[in-house]
């Protein structure tokens, strides 16, 4: 009977309908989605797509680092991906004197290609449905330990909640090495001001390659290797893009919850969203000021600024999105329907009501564990104050000199202490009273006030000094005493510790049966796995949008739009000399056309693609399979689009393939890179 449930199941989940450009399918059951893809303008048959026999289209598509995707475009392994993805790897390269974030970097030749430490990619080998197989008493343990004998990396994942397990097996690959990044005036262009939005202007992208061993097969950096020959790579096209024209974007989005009941969603519109933009825009604030005066700790902490914004900004969005759309209120009619509908059913008649129960016993616990991370844990020397008090009760004297050493080194104090008294005052004023650790609040007070305290904190700590402390004086140190007052609330964040509210297992078990009950009950609704940073085919069209009333945003940006937003004054909009002398002398060589009319190089593209976090850097291809952009954002009005779809208005951004090879040809001089690309 088990079994039958489940085939039923994946039945169902394969035949469901959809309407619009939602989605983000599974490419081993893309054959469900061929003829609708076909009717949208593909040209290509789902074993293009996805196939184990012979290589396809996911041979060609990488896991770039831990949370992006990058493509493969030549048959020597130059990969492709966004400038934000890279930018961690080119800020390690960088230094005062080679300032690549600043000023770029084109290797001339594969010699000169920088290797990136700790930088990998993975390669997806297969995925399967190993859901039959778990179902008849076989341990996902066993099923992964299996395929790690093949010389693999590999994981179960649990897609609808746990109602189908997935085996994703990859080869990882560690020899990756930076070939060419844009100066980020181009690569960032527009830095976080632009950031979501649209029109856009950013030439997002960077280049890799990636290296094997003699046999072709993933190998630890070393001289001897030689590029990787894929399986697979994008021909590239440089026909451009038109409104209306089918696109496919194939890549690892990371986190969706479009399932939710209204519960979740209030939590993320009410509760946590605005208390982590709160928090971040007092951390931005006080990097952004300090990185002013110096070009030494702009370098340091431009990544760091980067990756808080990056979710800030998007959390912004999110919550607007929401709001505007009025999901909590949604959700609650359509629970209301659906809870009509069970009332006669025994086996989920009260289901509705266990979940609002579960949402309400952990979501405090939930929110203090995102009010520590936001907060006091974003502070550097609380955090090494926790571990270098381990290393001291250990009593190794010699480690203990060395890691506070190390800390030092590459230490601002100016930057820390400023955050660590904002943080400290937010955690106080937003933590229940009865959770505060036992005398924290009236030692703040004794001291004037969060700043004040923390003043005195940073005056009397030895872990700052110039001479190393002993262990004795490591473990009486102030610092190190006020890190342990955290240790219960640590100990009670690693109980929560899941990706959303609804993941916390006291909530997500009801999610399994809701999810068979909703499958049962709205047979129109198209049903996809919430995106888990597994690979995805997601499609759509280019597509512009009203933003506003009587306000019709076009689909295409282009050179015109740098131009006109270039200031030397502004760090993130001061383009390089080069290009403005190109623009002015209109000198675009075989990358420029006609645009609306006017001769100019197209930048960058908008389309109803269903995207998310972990689809930067994805692919974006046209019917017959060919490379038309690199997905790097989506619009403002689109970030609820993790929550609640709205095809009306949901885009993403694209940096169109032209400008990449015309940034390569004409600003980086790098033209055998594209030489070693098939254009069509």
């Amino acid at each position: 009977m088990l079994k039958k449930l489940f085939l039923s199941l994946m039945l169902s989940l394969t035949l469901t309908s959809v309407c619009a450009d939602e989605g983000m399918w599974l490419p081993s059951l893309i054959g469900s989605r061929i003829k609708d893809m076909r009717k949208k303008g593909f040209r290509l048959s789902a074993e293009d797509i996805y196939s184990i026999n012979k290589a396809s289209l996911k041979d060609a598509v990488v896991l770039f680092g831990g949370g992006c995707t990058g493509e493969y475009v030549s048959e020597q392994g130059l990969l492709l991906t966004n400038h934000h993805c890279g930018y961690g790897s080119i800020q390690q390269l960088s230094s005062v004197e080679h300032d690549y974030l600043t000023n770029g970097f084109w290797a001339k030749s594969q010699a000169e290609e920088l290797p990136v430490p700790g930088l990998t990619v993975r390669r997806l080998v297969r995925m399967e449905d190993v859901t039959g197989r778990i179902a008849a008493g076989e341990k996902a343990q066993d099923i992964v330990a299996e395929a790690r004998k093949e010389g693999y990396a590999a994981d179960v994942q649990q897609m609808y909640y746990g109602n189908q397990q997935f085996l994703f097996v990859y080869e990882i690959f560690r020899d990756v090495r930076l070939v060419g990044a844009p100066p980020s005036s181009i690569g960032k262009f527009g830095g976080d001001t632009d950031n979501w939005i649209w029109p856009r202007h950013t030439g997002d992208f960077s280049i890799f390659r990636v290296y094997a061993d003699e046999n072709n097969r993933p190998a630890e950096y070393s001289k001897n290797n030689k590029p990787y020959r894929p399986a697979r790579h994008f021909e590239i096209s440089t026909k451009g893009v038109d409104e209306g024209d089918f696109t496919m974007i194939y890549g690892f989005p990371g986190n969706t919850q479009e399932y939710v009941i209204s519960d979740a969603v209030e939590y993320v519109a009410e509760v946590s969203d605005p208390m982590k933009i709160a928090l971040r825009t007092k951390r931005l604030d006080i990097i952004s000021a300090e990185q002013a005066k110096s070009a030494e700790v702009r370098i340091a902490y431009a990544a760091v600024h980067a990756s808080i914004a990056n979710a800030w900004k998007k959390w912004q969005g999110e919550v607007m999105g929401l709001r505007r759309l009025g999901t909590v209120a949604k959700k609650q009619a359509y629970e209301r329907e659906f809870a009509a509908w069970a009332k006669s059913k025994p086996e989920y008649a009260s289901l509705l009501d266990s979940m609002h129960t579960a949402y309400k016993q952990v979501e405090t616990e939930y929110y203090i564990r995102e009010l520590y991370n936001e907060s006091v844990a974003t502070v550097d020397v609380f955090n090494f104050a926790r571990t270098i008090g381990r290393v001291a009760e250990s009593g190794d004297e010699a480690k203990l000199a060395t890691q506070i050493a190390s800390f030092n080194k590459g230490y601002n104090r100016t930057i820390d202490e400023q955050i660590a008294a904002e943080m400290l005052g937010e955690f106080l004023q937003r933590m229940p009273s009865e959770r505060l650790p036992e005398g924290l609040k009236a030692a703040v007070e004794a001291k004037g006030g969060a700043k004040k305290y923390v003043e005195w904190l940073f005056a009397q700590t030895s872990l700052l000094g110039d001479v190393a402390p002993t262990a004795e004086q490591v473990k009486a140190d102030v610092m190190v005493t006020f890190a342990k007052q955290f240790e219960p609330i640590i100990e009670n964040n690693r109980k929560y510790a899941y990706r959303n509210l609804s993941n916390v297992p006291e909530v997500e078990r009801w999610y399994r049966p809701y999810m068979q009950a909703l499958r049962e009950w709205d047979k129109k609704r198209a049903f996809y796995p919430d995106a888990n940073l597994t690979l995805r085919v997601a499609y759509g069209k280019v597509a512009g949008y009203e933003y506003a009333d009587a306000e019709y945003h076009h689909p295409v940006s282009t050179i015109d739009g740098i131009i006109a937003k270039d200031d030397p004054n502004i760090y993130d909009y001061n383009i390089p000399q080069q290009l403005r002398d190109i623009y002015a002398a209109k000198d675009y060589g075989r990358w420029g056309e006609q645009v609306y009319g006017r001769y100019s190089v197209p930048v960058c593209f908008l389309a109803t693609n269903h995207t998310s976090g972990g689809n930067s850097g994805s692919p974006i291809i046209n019917g017959r399979g060919e490379l038309v952009g690199i997905n790097f954002d989506r619009t403002w009005r689109s970030t609820m689009s993790d929550i609640e779809f709205d095809p009306s208005i949901c885009r993403n951004i694209s940096v169109d393939i032209r400008y990449v090879l015309f940034v390569i040809d004409r600003i980086g001089g790098a033209g055998y890179l594209i030489e070693e690309m098939s254009l069509k």
